[in-house]
């Protein structure tokens, strides 16, 4: 038996915020979207167009209020080949949440406040 990882989820309260800071922060695409029948939920994937690593982002409609993401410790990582042009891109948006110099790592974080790690490329 053997498993392999398929997507994280993340659920957000403005699908469409969301949606446009993940393409202009990391460049992600919609690779797939479902829509409950109803209604009730949406299902979008994203994905980088080199991985098959997809990143789904749920939206519930009758969820009326931020989502509370409590001490807030988990995190996704995400490579970048140019860490410099990243950090600029990303401290123009002002989305720079935390910085680790000494470790050569940044945290952003979305429009739910969920942290998003740069790493820059080996």
């Amino acid at each position: 038996m053997k498993f392999t990882f398929a997507h994280n989820n993340l659920n957000v309260y403005d699908l469409e915020k969301s949606l446009a800071f993940y393409k202009e922060a990391l460049g992600l695409t919609v690779t797939s979207t479902k829509n409950a029948e109803d209604g009730s939920f949406t299902l979008v994937y994203l994905g980088d167009g080199v991985t098959p690593h997809q990143l789904e982002l749920t939206w519930l409609r009758d969820m009326d209020r931020p989502y509370n993401l409590g001490d807030n410790e988990i995190h996704l990582a995400f490579t970048v080949d140019d860490f410099e042009a990243a950090h600029k891109k990303h401290e123009e948006m002002g989305c720079i949440c935390f910085e680790n110099p000494s470790m050569g790592i940044y945290f952003i974080s979305d429009p739910d406040g969920y942290w998003l790690e740069i790493v820059p490329a080996k």
